[in-house]
């Protein structure tokens, strides 16, 4: 079994209500940011002959708003 990491992300462009209202808060607490995007991490442990990539297009995301990619996440020592 194989541990991943998968960060998915609003697209580049599309509006981000959630990353906008973050970004305003800590504006308004005094914090000079730029762009705030809010996205979410899925972690998941599979078998090494179960491609991660189709299972995340497939199930994980949306692909007309999300990007994503997929990190191999490194067991805690």
């Amino acid at each position: 079994m194989r541990k991943y990491r998968v960060i998915i992300m609003p697209r580049e462009g599309l509006l981000d209500p959630q990353g906008r209202a973050v970004a305003e808060m800590l504006q308004d607490n005094g914090y000079s940011v730029g762009e705030v995007r809010v996205g979410k991490v899925v972690e998941i442990e599979l078998p090494e002959d179960i491609d991660v990539n189709l299972l995340a297009q497939k199930y994980l995301i949306n692909p007309l708003i999300e990007d994503y990619i997929v990190e191999e996440a490194t067991p805690s020592s």
